[in-house]
């Protein structure tokens, strides 16, 4: 199975999760996802997600300055992005349980 189409449809729920419990900056949050298992998530993807998250008032960002080189762009989840997050949370939950069911998988 293609795992790309799978994860274009959940980065936005990854992305937010990743972010729940500390603001991260772009190569950081693509270091987090690929740690927690979302190994083919591209770097172009994870930005684009970020800005277009941002964008929809989900989350906030703030610049960090960097002695390594340029300043770095920090996003934080505000709580129309941690709404966001529980809702999602919840509509992958019931989508994977209708799919296990479908399947056969004994929880």
């Amino acid at each position: 199975m293609d795992t790309s189409q799978l994860l274009k449809g959940v980065l936005d729920l990854a992305v937010l999760a990743v972010l729940r419990k500390e603001d991260g900056y772009g190569y950081d949050v693509l270091r987090r996802l690929r740690a927690g298992g979302l190994d083919e998530v591209g770097d172009a993807s994870v930005y684009g997600t970020l800005r277009r998250l941002y964008n929809a008032g989900l989350l906030t960002s703030y610049v960090v300055p960097s002695e390594e080189g340029p300043h770095r762009k920090y996003y934080s989840l505000n709580e129309p992005g941690r709404e966001r997050l529980a809702e999602s949370g919840r509509t992958w939950r019931s989508f994977a349980h209708t799919l296990d069911d479908l399947l056969g998988v004994v929880a």
